[in-house]
Parts: C-alpha cells; sequence; structure tokens
C-alpha cells in the first residue's frame, strides 16, 4: 500500500513575479517559523530557475511538484535550461562579499535538510525533515 500522496504539479511563467507562487507552494506548511525558512529557499531556488536557468525568457516555463510524506516536505523546481555545471552547485559562500551571484545556492542549502540535483544539473529537490 502506497503511504505518500501523489506529486502536485505547479508550472509558473518565467518571471521573477514569485510572491503568490511561491505562497502556493508553502500552502501545505503551517509553522510560520518553518515557513519562512522554506519562503527564502524556495525564492531562492525559483529565481536562478528563471536567470540562470531559463535566461529570463518569459516564453519558458519553471515547473514545481510537491509531495508530502509522513516525515518530509519535498519540491522540485525544474526549469527548461542546460543544467549547472557541478562544480557551480557549491553550497559555500563566494570568497569576494561584493560578487553579483553565488549566495543563493549558500542560502538554499541554509534553509532545506537535503539539497540534490539532477544529473544535467537543470532539477532541484530540496527537501525538509517535518
Amino acid at each position: 500500500m502506497n503511504h505518500y500522496k501523489n506529486w502536485a504539479v505547479f508550472i509558473h511563467p518565467s518571471t521573477l513575479k514569485l510572491a503568490s507562487f511561491v505562497e502556493t507552494l508553502l500552502e501545505p506548511v503551517k509553522c510560520r517559523e518553518t515557513a519562512k525558512k522554506i519562503e527564502l529557499g524556495l525564492h531562492e531556488a525559483l529565481v536562478n530557475a528563471v536567470v540562470h536557468g531559463n535566461l529570463s525568457n518569459p516564453k519558458k516555463i519553471i515547473r514545481v511538484r510537491r509531495i508530502l510524506t509522513p516525515n518530509w516536505f519535498v519540491w522540485q523546481i525544474q526549469d527548461e535550461g542546460l543544467g549547472i555545471v557541478k562544480n557551480k552547485r557549491l553550497s559555500s559562500l563566494p570568497l569576494e562579499i561584493d560578487v553579483n551571484s553565488g549566495r543563493g545556492i549558500y542560502l538554499i542549502h541554509k534553509c532545506f535538510d537535503d539539497v540534490r540535483w539532477s544529473s544535467k544539473g537543470n532539477r532541484l529537490q530540496l527537501s525538509l525533515k517535518k
């Protein structure tokens, strides 16, 4: 018997108008403190998908899948880009404090218990223990 609910699928245009979309993705999270932490990480991941993955092309989409298990909240964020190369998937802060990028992936790792990339690098799975 399958104890897990099916994946919920959400499609969003590749724009940075993300506030209501993130709100929708967070609906099952009841704890405000947990929701704030997840909101930051999801927002960073979605911005990366729009800007770096889809190159801010409004004709492209972001697909998010969400599943709730007895112990985990899980989101998969996928863009239509070529993927991020393995050596750019680092969870450390950039050495130069005023650099234009590199902080997002660090923040994502701080907001979730488990962060995994697809082999291509255009899908990110973010999981947080309940």
